[in-house]
């Protein structure tokens, strides 16, 4: 297997892994979300210290958080990404077991196209012709999404543009992938701690009352949120950008699938409308990205 090969595998694995996770949440729905994030938290950081030992990247953290503390703006941005990170794992937990599939899928096909936007506004990047149809054609289809449901489909905006925005400070971050994942967690730690405490003390904690298997998936769930992680910014490293960019449509197309076919989530005419605009939007995009990068290959 060349290099290139084993990091179209490895992405391909990360958004399988991601369109999948649903499935994961869904069997836990009965704790609520907000101990669901919390827990997701806790276990997180301690899998990735876990990791960061195994694999002898404790030198790495060390350099890491002394270069963010002698940079205090890049410290406080990625303070700011794992906030928003956390608030984008929140909504989608809350989204999965609230029967909103549909909508989640929705918020991972306009992702890239809000994190084009974040690019010509904050990196004053440029947009072909093609590229800006592509903008007007999918906020056409949110438009149309919009008149569907009623209002605004928030819970697409808040996980697209939550996960854009922290792409952005992300692209910019110079930190390792699993020991920024460690970072990002510390900073929202103490809060997560906080609230299981209160909880306990209320009697509330559900983790405490919950079988063995229960107990069990939600230990597990920081390892359910680094391995994909650690697979893309693994393979992202092997293969172009344009490649990743067609594989990260898997992941809402299995959400949308799961949500239609497995859990009879209802999908109307004018759904289909609506996000037959994003598809468009994401094809010709994504075609006009690829004529624009393929002169250099």
């Amino acid at each position: 297997m060349t290099t290139e090969q084993k990091g179209i595998a490895q992405v391909f694995l990360a958004y399988l892994l991601w369109g999948l996770m649903p499935i994961y949440w869904k069997t836990v729905q009965h704790i609520s979300s907000d101990e669901i994030l919390a827990s997701r938290i806790v276990w997180s950081f301690i899998f990735t210290v876990l990791l960061i030992t195994v694999l002898r990247d404790i030198p790495k953290l060390k350099t890491d958080l002394t270069n963010l503390w002698a940079d205090k703006k890049a410290f406080f941005s990625l303070m700011i990404a794992s906030y928003l990170v956390t608030a984008n794992w929140f909504t989608f937990i809350f989204a999965v077991n609230s029967g909103e599939l549909v909508q989640t899928s929705l918020g991972y096909y306009i992702n890239p196209l809000i994190s084009v936007l974040l690019g010509i506004v904050f990196l004053g990047e440029k947009l072909s012709d093609a590229q800006k149809a592509a903008v007007g054609i999918a906020a056409a289809g949110v438009m149309i999404l919009t008149y569907t449901y009623g209002e605004l489909p928030w819970i697409s905006l808040v996980l697209a543009g939550s996960f854009a925005f922290y792409g952005l400070i992300k692209k910019q971050a110079k930190v390792g992938a699993i020991t920024g994942l460690a970072i990002e967690t510390f900073f929202v730690l103490p809060f997560a701690f906080i609230y299981l405490a209160y909880l306990f003390t209320q009697d509330s904690l559900q983790f405490v009352e919950s079988e063995p298997i229960t107990m069990l998936l939600l230990m597990f769930s920081g390892v359910a949120t680094a391995l994909p992680l650690l697979l893309y910014a693994s393979g992202t490293k092997r293969i172009p950008l344009y490649l990743s960019g067609f594989i990260q449509y898997i992941a809402p197309t299995i959400m949308l699938v799961l949500g239609v076919v497995l859990y009879n989530e209802p999908f109307s005419n004018m759904e289909w409308t609506g996000f037959s605009f994003i598809w468009v939007a994401l094809v010709l995009f994504s075609v006009s990205k690829f004529i624009q990068i393929k002169p250099s290959l």
